[in-house]
């Protein structure tokens, strides 16, 4: 079953090369690294994660339905069945945690039709299928966030679900911080979530705050018990996941990077504070290119400054978003004070050339001293091993 539905998505690439695009685009700055992209197996999921699944040392790659042995990811093994519908598969997040505290990490998931958060139990890396157990009905998740919210080191997971309540869910832990298997629900706000999620300290008082598209909660002293206070200050509209908050223009002020995830655009908005009054100051980066869903801050290059990794998610709407035929890519963005230069690592038409998905990963996956990316999508899973220096 699994080869002929990988048939199907992939005759649905053949198609979309016949669209009109133009040749591989150069990067907009001096090519600055080389990498190397290879395709792991047959996978068409939109989420991804690398860990260590069987403990033995060697990072793996985790994608929806199957998990690739590392360190080649030729041999794929059978995580569990997950519900499809068309080309979508109900996977769109790949997270790793020990969720029952028997030192192997599980993956928490969640997806659109489903609406429902889930974690699968790692069968101590036996070639095995893995059990699935339900956490919490939550409404359709655009994907998965996970952050530390309250700051005591332990990760929450904080799923996107357009239209309902923001709601964390804090792993319980025994008295030797292991985990349960069991998962305590806090409601942060009942105010509504809007497409797109994201997370950082946006007044600068040193508590990291959760951002949507349609504003900012601010976080109280106690994240966990007080209540946070909306902010509706700007529309960012159908936005990335995740929302970045980072310093942009280095004037120690947090600005906002976010993508169109079903629409062109992608743009910085600069926070300026005058009279005790914030306002935000739209700065485009691209607006020629749609589907930015997707986005990490993270090193790249290994200058000491961070990068702005993105990508097209190919067909998020299927053809119904502008741009869904586009020409597909993958860019990293040297930041720059806000004068963003794009530098291309992949680009071209679905089936030769890859997008960012859901949910890509980033990681010296080789022990190369340079951080890889995996980057899933329905046009397929790939590897793009970072080389250096061009």
């Amino acid at each position: 079953m699994f080869s002929v539905m990988c048939l199907v998505v992939m005759a649905m690439v053949g198609v979309d090369e016949k669209a009109a695009v133009p040749k591989v685009e150069p990067p907009e700055g001096k090519p600055m690294l080389k990498f190397e992209k290879s395709r792991i197996g047959t996978a068409t999921y939109e989420a991804c994660a690398v860990f260590d699944v069987n403990n033995d040392g060697i990072l793996d790659i985790v994608s929806g339905e199957y998990w690739f042995e590392g360190p080649d990811f030729t041999k794929a093994h059978k995580i569990c069945s997950v519900q499809q519908v068309e080309d979508y598969y109900d996977d769109f997040s790949d997270y790793p945690m020990d969720v029952n505290g028997d030192g192997y990490l599980d993956i928490i998931t969640g997806g659109w039709w489903g609406e429902t958060l889930r974690w699968r139990e790692n069968p101590k890396g036996q070639p095995v299928e893995w059990v699935v157990h339900d956490i919490e009905k939550t409404g359709s998740v655009e994907r998965g966030c996970f952050w530390d919210i309250d700051g005591d080191g332990q990760v929450e997971a904080i799923p996107n679900c357009p239209g309902k309540p923001y709601v964390a869910f804090k792993l319980e832990c025994d008295a030797k911080g292991k985990g349960t298997g069991k998962f305590r629900k806090i409601v942060l706000s009942e105010t509504p979530q809007g497409h797109g999620l994201g997370f950082g300290d946006i007044n600068g008082n040193g508590r990291n705050d959760l951002i949507s598209a349609g504003g900012w909660l601010e976080a109280p002293k106690n994240p966990l018990t007080d209540k946070w206070e909306w902010h509706p200050e700007f529309n960012f509209g159908g936005a990335s996941v995740p929302i970045l908050v980072y310093d942009v223009n280095g004037d120690g002020v947090n600005d906002i990077i976010v993508g169109q995830g079903h629409d062109y655009g992608l743009a910085w908005w600069e926070q300026k504070i005058e009279g005790g009054n914030r306002t935000w100051i739209k700065h485009d980066i691209d607006t020629a290119r749609s589907q930015y869903h997707d986005m990490q801050l993270v090193d790249i290059d290994n200058d000491g400054q961070l990068e702005l990794v993105t990508g097209k998610r190919y067909r998020a709407h299927q053809e119904h978003d502008p741009g869904s035929l586009d020409p597909l890519g993958i860019y990293y963005f040297k930041i720059n004070k806000g004068v963003f230069e794009r530098h291309t690592i992949d680009y071209g038409p679905a089936g030769k050339a890859s997008g960012a998905g859901i949910y890509m990963w980033i990681v010296d996956i080789d022990g190369n001293g340079w951080k890889d990316i995996v980057a899933p999508g329905k046009d397929g899973l790939f590897l793009f091993k970072n080389m250096g220096p061009a």
